[in-house]
Protein backbone atom coordinates (compact mmCIF):
# COMPACT_ATOMS: atom_id res chain seq x y z
CA UNK A 1 0.00 0.00 0.00
CA UNK A 2 1.36 3.34 -0.78
CA UNK A 3 1.88 5.97 1.88
CA UNK A 4 -0.77 8.18 0.54
CA UNK A 5 -3.11 5.43 0.59
CA UNK A 6 -2.38 4.73 4.06
CA UNK A 7 -2.73 8.59 5.05
CA UNK A 8 -5.88 8.97 3.19
CA UNK A 9 -7.31 6.18 5.23
CA UNK A 10 -6.15 6.91 8.41
CA UNK A 11 -7.82 10.63 7.96
CA UNK A 12 -10.76 8.73 7.25
CA UNK A 13 -10.67 6.75 10.49
CA UNK A 14 -10.29 9.95 12.19
CA UNK A 15 -12.75 11.60 10.71
CA UNK A 16 -15.05 8.24 11.64
CA UNK A 17 -14.36 8.60 14.79
CA UNK A 18 -15.07 12.07 15.42
CA UNK A 19 -18.23 11.99 13.67
CA UNK A 20 -19.42 9.10 16.29
CA UNK A 21 -18.07 10.73 19.15
CA UNK A 22 -20.25 13.85 17.79
CA UNK A 23 -23.26 11.28 17.74
CA UNK A 24 -22.77 9.64 21.04
CA UNK A 25 -22.67 13.52 22.37
CA UNK A 26 -25.91 14.12 20.86
CA UNK A 27 -27.45 11.20 22.05
CA UNK A 28 -27.09 12.52 25.36
CA UNK A 29 -29.64 15.64 25.01
CA UNK A 30 -32.10 13.52 22.50
CA UNK A 31 -35.30 12.69 25.12
CA UNK A 32 -37.73 9.92 24.62
CA UNK A 33 -40.71 9.34 26.48
CA UNK A 34 -41.92 5.87 27.58
CA UNK A 35 -45.23 5.66 28.79
CA UNK A 36 -47.29 2.97 30.45
CA UNK A 37 -50.85 2.40 30.95
CA UNK A 38 -52.15 4.27 27.98
CA UNK A 39 -50.18 7.22 29.30
CA UNK A 40 -50.73 7.12 32.92
CA UNK A 41 -47.60 6.50 34.22
CA UNK A 42 -44.45 8.65 31.95
CA UNK A 43 -40.77 8.85 31.82
CA UNK A 44 -38.81 11.15 30.42
CA UNK A 45 -35.21 10.22 29.76
CA UNK A 46 -32.08 10.57 27.71
CA UNK A 47 -31.36 8.04 24.91
CA UNK A 48 -28.07 7.58 27.12
CA UNK A 49 -30.30 6.42 29.81
CA UNK A 50 -30.44 9.57 32.33
CA UNK A 51 -33.91 9.99 33.55
CA UNK A 52 -35.60 13.14 33.93
CA UNK A 53 -39.08 12.90 34.49
CA UNK A 54 -41.39 10.77 35.58
CA UNK A 55 -44.91 11.22 35.77
CA UNK A 56 -47.87 9.66 37.38
CA UNK A 57 -51.42 10.40 36.86
CA UNK A 58 -52.97 11.43 40.19
CA UNK A 59 -56.06 8.95 39.71
CA UNK A 60 -53.29 6.09 40.52
CA UNK A 61 -51.54 7.55 43.93
CA UNK A 62 -54.74 6.02 44.94
CA UNK A 63 -54.66 2.69 43.39
CA UNK A 64 -52.70 -0.45 44.22
CA UNK A 65 -48.71 0.19 45.20
CA UNK A 66 -47.90 -3.14 43.92
CA UNK A 67 -49.24 -1.86 40.53
CA UNK A 68 -48.03 1.53 40.08
CA UNK A 69 -44.01 0.20 40.75
CA UNK A 70 -45.01 -2.39 37.98
CA UNK A 71 -46.39 0.37 35.74
CA UNK A 72 -43.26 2.24 36.49
CA UNK A 73 -40.92 -0.37 36.08
CA UNK A 74 -43.33 -0.83 32.34
CA UNK A 75 -43.19 2.77 31.34
CA UNK A 76 -39.30 2.98 31.97
CA UNK A 77 -38.80 -0.02 30.23
CA UNK A 78 -40.96 1.25 27.37
CA UNK A 79 -38.48 4.24 27.37
CA UNK A 80 -35.12 2.13 27.23
CA UNK A 81 -36.75 0.13 23.96
CA UNK A 82 -37.47 3.42 22.80
CA UNK A 83 -33.41 4.97 23.48
CA UNK A 84 -32.57 1.61 21.72
CA UNK A 85 -34.16 2.68 18.76
CA UNK A 86 -32.85 6.07 18.13
CA UNK A 87 -29.42 5.48 19.23
CA UNK A 88 -29.19 2.42 16.67
CA UNK A 89 -30.65 4.18 14.04
CA UNK A 90 -28.30 7.57 14.28
CA UNK A 91 -25.28 5.31 15.04
CA UNK A 92 -26.64 2.72 12.03
CA UNK A 93 -26.27 6.27 9.70
CA UNK A 94 -22.97 6.89 10.51
CA UNK A 95 -21.57 2.52 10.23
CA UNK A 96 -23.51 2.04 6.84
CA UNK A 97 -21.26 0.35 4.44
CA UNK A 98 -18.10 0.03 7.17
CA UNK A 99 -17.03 -3.47 6.94
CA UNK A 100 -16.65 -4.43 10.68
CA UNK A 101 -15.00 -7.95 11.63
CA UNK A 102 -17.12 -10.73 12.30
CA UNK A 103 -19.74 -10.07 15.60
CA UNK A 104 -18.53 -6.59 15.95
CA UNK A 105 -21.48 -3.81 16.09
CA UNK A 106 -21.30 0.21 17.07
CA UNK A 107 -21.28 1.60 19.49
CA UNK A 108 -18.31 -0.06 20.82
Amino acid sequence: MMKNQLAGLMKQAQAMQDNLKKAQDELATIEVEGQSGSGLVKIVMTCKHEVKRVTIDPSLLADDKDMLEDMVAAAFNDGLRRAEEVSSAKMGKLTAGMPLPGGMKFPF
